[in-house]
């Protein structure tokens, strides 16, 4: 080790290779940065072999080390490696313009409108969509949008208007209509809200192609998301008919040109909006509020996006993601930045990896959280248009509800365990190897204790470090008596260097104490953050960690008469 990490590392979800791509669970490029510096010298070798979205390799590059990433996710593999991806920007912006321009022209002007205030015309920047459902009580039809509307935008006020009777989301949808658009036109500098108009030229779908891709029962959120009930079975589905004709002429544009390493790029930008521009992103009377990553709901009032303007500024988004990363790395390194880039992403098992012994210097992985994300069926949404699949059978994860899949936790148990014996074998002698976890559940932090212990590995207790990513979700914020963790624990391991200890289960008073110890040593405090203080405790005093779920916590913080604010997700 050169030097210690930090043991609280707080970071923002907001510096621009972070909002260049979305991805599930995505973990900062500065919450990994302190590590690497810790850990490796200039020129060393990085493992990742859980490399999800690739900001390991990403630090790696601006830290001056090299990076092997590997992961069984096609979708990570295509935007970890377009992240290392540099290209000029003068020539990513040129051939942007060209393949806009291409798809415009093949489905016409199906975002251009009369200006309601001038009469010329202007260009729709996004369009408010309303479910129409039916009253369970009269059976007539209504619109969602407009109900609410009349009820002062208050949900608990809807009523039908054809017999008074409430109403609510979860009546039966029929279909979907536009009800708004928000165009921009010359005649004013911010953007106008009119009622929706007919495009002047519908979609012109002839020829083109897009995924016909099947959600399978199979899948954990095709059960979690209620998906056949709805009707939404296919990747399509969740697209507009003018959208899907878009995003369909603008992919085959981009799949024409030449240089590979441009076309790549903008495969990059392209995926980057694939659910914004679907249905799944929510309207909010307020502001938009954003689109769903982990789940596939469509709410009842949803935004349609201009395709072509989100692929614009994906783009741009690009561009200021190679910027960041280069300038970094110059203020960071003595040498030409480049050079001596070396990173590389491939398809592969952390179970099995194509690695010498001995070849890495250093470990840095974020792996699946036991049953948290489903990463295959999520990534199913852009992997269709990737028209290249993971396979869900090889992903390291915990089946909530049993589809026929063999995805249990003793499977994800020995996926762990034969992990990291992996990374012990490929870690030079005395390499360290820093694992990111984040769960609520006690008996999940028990298997990754024995996983540990299993692959021959020792966590180092005073390196146990906690990751606070910030700008929590709403469910986030109010997640201490919701027993949702937000933050995660960082733990540092190196090989084993005597027989693991047994574990003893602590009592319920000495869990009481480490609470209310903390509670009453933190001026704020929140119960994610008591949970892994009593976590980093019981790891450093070898408890079994097998009984302390969130929820112990969140019950103590009752106990004494404390709550939780909900804007602040401090206990107060």
């Amino acid at each position: 080790m050169l030097r210690d990490p930090p043991l609280m590392v707080a970071v923002k979800r907001s510096d621009p290779v972070y909002m260049a791509h979305a991805y599930l669970t995505k973990v900062p490029v500065a919450g990994i940065v302190p590590f690497i510096e810790a850990f490796t010298s200039e020129g060393e070798v990085v493992l990742d072999p859980f490399a999800g979205s690739g900001m390991t390799g990403v630090a790696a590059l601006m830290t001056g080390r090299r990076a092997r990433l590997f992961d069984v996710s096609v979708l990570g593999r295509h935007i970890g490696t377009n992240y290392v991806n540099q290209v000029p920007e003068e020539h990513l912006r040129k051939r942007a313009d060209e393949v806009i321009d291409q798809a415009s022209k093949r489905v016409g002007q199906v975002y251009a409108v009369k200006c309601g205030l001038c009469g010329d015309n202007a260009e729709i920047a996004k369009t408010v969509w309303s479910a129409v459902m039916e009253c369970p009580e009269c059976g007539q039809d209504f619109n969602f949008y407009y109900c609410l509307e009349v009820a002062d935008w208050k949900k608990s006020r809807m009523v039908c208007p054809g017999c008074d009777a409430s109403v609510t989301s979860k009546c039966r949808r029929l279909y979907e209509r536009p009800v708004v658009d928000s165009i921009s036109c010359d005649c004013s500098r911010t953007q106008i809200e009119q009622s929706h108009q007919t495009p002047i030229e519908e979609a012109d779908a002839s020829g083109l192609k897009w995924p016909e891709v099947a959600i399978e029962k199979s899948r954990q959120m095709y059960v979690a998301s209620a998906l056949g009930r709805h009707g939404l079975t296919s990747v399509s589905s969740f697209y507009s008919h003018r959208n899907l004709c878009a995003l369909a002429a603008l992919r085959e544009a981009i799949d024409e040109v030449d240089e590979v390493d441009l076309r790549e790029k903008l495969r990059f930008a392209f995926t980057a909006i694939l659910t914004r521009a679907s249905k799944r992103y929510q309207w909010s009377r307020q502001r938009p509020l954003n689109a769903a990553n982990a789940n596939y709901y469509v709410a009842p009032v949803f935004y349609e996006w201009n395709v072509f303007d989100l692929f614009n500024r994906k783009v741009e988004a690009a561009i200021r993601s190679d910027r960041w990363i280069r300038e970094e790395r110059s203020a960071r390194l003595n040498w030409d930045t480049d050079d001596r880039s070396d990173v590389t992403y491939q398809r592969a098992s952390a179970e099995s990896l194509p690695l010498e012994d001995d070849s890495v210097d250093y470990v840095f992985t974020d792996p699946p959280f036991g049953a948290n994300i489903f990463y295959s069926d999520m990534n199913l949404f852009q992997e269709a248009w990737l028209s290249e699949f993971t396979d869900p059978d090889e992903e390291a994860v915990i089946d909530r509800v049993d589809t026929g899949a063999v995805r249990t936790a003793e499977r994800y148990e020995q996926i762990m365990t034969d992990a990291l014996q992996e990374c012990l074998r490929v870690v030079k002698p005395g390499g360290c190897i820093t694992l990111l976890f984040g769960n609520s559940s006690g008996k999940v932090w028990q298997l990754l204790q024995r996983s540990i212990a299993a692959a021959g590995l020792e966590v180092v207790p005073e390196l146990i470090a906690m990751l606070d990513k910030g700008q929590r979700s709403v469910k986030g914020l109010a997640s201490g008596f919701e027993n949702t963790a937000t933050l995660d624990l960082m733990l540092t391991m190196r090989a084993a260097q005597s027989p693991p200890r047994e574990l003893t289960v602590p009592l319920a008073s000495d869990v009481e104490r480490i609470v209310e110890q903390h509670l009453a040593g933190q001026a704020a405090t929140s119960p994610s953050l008591l949970y892994l203080e009593l976590l980093r405790h019981g790891f450093r005093s070898g408890w079994n960690l097998g009984k302390l779920d969130l929820r112990s916590v969140t019950t103590i913080i009752e106990r004494t008469h404390r709550t939780v604010d909900r804007r602040s997700a401090r206990v107060v």
